[in-house]
């Protein structure tokens, strides 16, 4: 990342430089590695005309979120039938032994 600094050589955040570490944070925590994110960032840096490559890495990497994010919702479903599975094993297992305290034997 290319900041600015002031005359003792500390770094200057402007808001600009702020809001650019927010999307590479985003970027990360979507799952974009390393080694794109260095690709895009130095693309910005070089100007307008690499905007159309950096369009299509983005979309790119819109596609393979929206796989993560079908892939994850398939395992949420599949954590939720066996969820379901143990409770209603468990509540009528419940019921069977509290049916059985109220027989009696003579």
């Amino acid at each position: 990342m290319r900041v600015n600094r002031d005359n003792s050589g500390r770094r200057c955040y402007s808001e600009s430089d702020v809001e650019w570490i927010k999307f590479i944070k985003k970027l990360k925590d979507t799952g974009m590695i390393l080694k794109d994110i260095e690709t895009y960032s130095r693309l910005r840096y070089e100007g307008a005309e690499t905007m159309p490559e950096r369009l299509s890495m983005l979309q790119k990497h819109r596609e393979y979120v929206l796989f993560q994010q079908r892939k994850w919702a398939d395992h949420l479903s599949n954590l939720d039938n066996k969820i379901t599975f143990y409770q209603n094993s468990i509540s009528v297992k419940n019921e069977d032994q509290a049916g059985s305290a109220d027989c009696f034997s003579d």
